[in-house]
């Protein structure tokens, strides 16, 4: 059965999931590879160029901006900055799990998961038309960066779905996923 991953007896018949096949089966496998390095770059290189920006630049451009403006720019600032942080906390833990100073399971704890998902990905305020460039810019690169981050996360970290088990289950989720009516005996 390619694909399935056979999960044991449950009493009523055998439980049967799709196997996981991702690309990076396990944190550890991924905090080693050449899409880890790169993204890793990328976050800290994105953390540094803001930094730079919000700290120079921008800090010069926020203060030409009328009020309206400037309430979204320190707004959206603060929604940036948040972002990236949990980027790089979470890239920074993969890497400390890739140089064994911290285990698989340490780094899936809550505590060390991607956050503030509320914030992050949070509407933007009204007046973002009325923002610098570089600063829509670093958000719109920023939020792209935050979803890959929490793709990979919940790929390596979730915990699996618990479904119905047994073999009527079974067969009213292949009925769904094959366009059938689902029943219910």
């Amino acid at each position: 059965m390619s694909g399935l991953q056979d999960v044991g007896q449950n009493g009523e018949g055998m439980a049967i999931r799709p196997a996981v096949e991702p690309q990076f089966s396990n944190a550890l496998a991924f905090s080693g590879s050449e899409l880890f390095r790169r993204t890793f770059e990328e976050g800290m290189g994105m953390v540094e160029e803001t930094a730079t920006y919000l700290d120079g630049r921008g800090r010069q451009e926020s203060k030409l901006l009328p009020s309206k403006a400037a309430l979204a720019y320190a707004g959206e600032s603060m929604r940036l900055t948040t972002r990236l942080m949990q980027v790089a906390s979470w890239l920074l833990v993969q890497r400390a799990v890739s140089e064994r100073e911290m285990t698989t399971d340490e780094a899936g704890k809550e505590k060390y998961r991607l956050g503030a998902r509320e914030i992050c990905r949070g509407r933007r305020l009204e007046a973002v038309d009325l923002l610098p460039a570089k600063l829509v810019d670093l958000l719109e690169r920023s939020a792209h960066l935050y979803e890959r981050v929490d793709r990979l996360d919940q790929l390596l970290y979730a915990a699996p779905e618990a479904g119905p088990a047994g073999l009527h289950a079974q067969m009213n989720r292949l009925q769904a996923a094959f366009g059938g009516v689902e029943t219910s005996r």
